[in-house]
This record gives structure tokens, C-alpha cells and sequence, in this order.
């Protein structure tokens, strides 16, 4: 099956949705390579960074359920390296 690499950008506005969005990315926890968020206490908001090595139709299905969580917003940017087959 081909991989890509994947940027999913997150912005969360509201924090009561803090405990779905971790649970949607444990869910999908093996195809993540790596995560960084940044509270920003003065905004009241948190930015995470998630770089997924996965199928496109996984990249799809995460950034769609975060995406459908009320006061988080997402917007996914994919690498041009070419697709790896597993």
C-alpha cells in the first residue's frame, strides 16, 4: 500500500474538544511520526502540527474527523516526495 507524508495543521478554539482530538489521534497513533503543539494562552487557542507517514485515504479520515469537531479547524499539505510502497 502507498504512503505519503502529510502535515495535518490543527487550530483549536475550543478546549472542551481537547479529549475527542487526542483520542482521534491515538486512534491513528501508528501512523503518526510526529507531533508539536503550542498553547497560545493569549489567543485562548492551542496549534498542534501532526506529520503522518499513511495511505491517503487515512490522511483523509483523520483530518475529516478533526475536522468535524466543533472549534477545530484543520488544513492538511502533502510532501511531493513520491509515494513509498509498504
Amino acid at each position: 500500500m502507498e504512503t505519503r507524508i502529510a502535515l495535518i495543521g490543527i487550530i483549536v478554539e475550543n478546549t472542551n474538544e481537547a479529549s475527542k482530538l487526542n483520542s482521534i489521534l491515538h486512534e491513528y497513533g501508528e501512523y503518526i511520526v510526529g507531533r508539536m503543539g503550542v498553547p497560545y494562552n493569549k489567543r485562548h487557542i492551542s496549534v498542534i502540527s501532526v506529520v503522518v507517514d499513511a495511505p491517503n485515504d487515512v490522511i483523509s479520515a483523520i483530518s475529516g474527523k478533526l475536522g468535524m469537531l466543533p472549534g477545530v479547524n484543520t488544513k492538511t499539505i502533502y510532501s511531493k516526495v513520491s509515494p513509498q510502497v509498504e
